[in-house]
């Protein structure tokens, strides 16, 4: 067991030696550009192999199958381009001089490459009409961004914001997204369906804020749903889509405000009872600590 746990590039370890360090830095750059280049690609262009008919840009898709979890290409690119831009910063924590920030940087590195590659997969298959195997590959990603969260979710807002909480909540509405197109989601049960379902992304937000007090969790999904609202709104203006996508993405931020304001003047929130004691080594809660 020891020798699977140091062979496992999951495995949760205290420190990593040299080596590691620099195969870490390697591969975090390599697939973060293949992601984004790939990302930036498929927003403008379609793919030239695959069936004709079913190839499309990113967003083309988006439009040519107005679901009930369509989204707003302008707010969802945004989105992407905000991720890309913090992976940066959380890049940079590989390469710092600050020892305590490469260990931290390096705890996540496989969970994030990992997280490049399915992402990878996932535009290459979505844009090539393959909806149901995109589908199976957030499945995958959606339980390794998982359990990343649930074994690093008190690092620094550096790290966790583009390595962890940001993927998350994207991963979570693109499962909703894809999957509606890959069953095709277009007549009154499924929307009725939708109308219950889109629920979900409320409860999953709340859970992350009651839970973990997380709201890098809550503004990002606020956001997405936002994003969901404003396309239901553009996609079919009589319907209760984009009503109920936009009560989620105010309910989400308001409450969200409400951790995130005492938890950035020190003053958090407590859902749970005191402890008279706290490890002067324990760690501390998570998004709080900015180094």
């Amino acid at each position: 067991m020891a020798g699977f746990s140091q062979a496992n590039p999951f495995a949760r370890r205290e420190s990593h030696n040299v080596q590691a360090i620099w195969t870490y830095k390697v591969l975090t750059i390599l697939t973060y550009l293949l992601v984004v280049i790939t990302s930036v690609n498929y927003t403008f262009a379609h793919p030239n192999d695959d069936k004709k008919h079913w190839r499309n840009t990113i967003w083309g898709q988006n439009k040519a199958f107005p679901t009930p979890f369509a989204l707003n290409a302008l707010m969802g690119s945004l989105y992407w381009l905000a991720l890309f831009l913090s992976q940066i910063a959380y890049m940079w924590h590989l390469f710092s001089k600050n020892g305590d920030h490469v260990q931290a940087a390096a705890s996540v590195g496989s969970h994030f490459i990992f997280n490049n590659l399915l992402q990878f997969g996932w535009i290459m298959l979505f844009v090539r009409g393959h909806f149901f195997w995109s589908e199976f590959i957030l499945v995958v990603n959606f339980f390794n961004l998982s359990a990343l969260y649930f074994r690093h979710n008190t690092y620094a807002r550096a790290i966790h914001v583009p390595a962890v909480s940001g993927p998350l909540a994207w991963t979570f509405i693109a499962l909703y997204w894809n999957g509606a197109i890959a069953v095709n989601a277009h007549i009154l049960p499924a929307r009725i369906l939708a109308n219950v379902a889109i629920w979900g992304i409320l409860v999953y937000g709340l859970f992350f804020l009651i839970i973990f007090k997380d709201y890098t969790m809550g503004f990002a999904l606020s956001y997405l749903t936002a994003a969901l609202g404003v396309g239901q709104f553009f996609t079919k203006t009589i319907a209760f889509q984009w009503i109920f996508a936009f009560t989620i993405m105010a309910t989400l931020f308001v409450a969200t405000l409400l951790i995130a304001i005492p938890g950035i003047f020190g003053k958090e929130i407590s859902f749970r009872r005191d402890q008279s004691v706290v490890s002067a080594d324990q760690e501390r809660a998570p998004l709080l600590d900015d180094n």
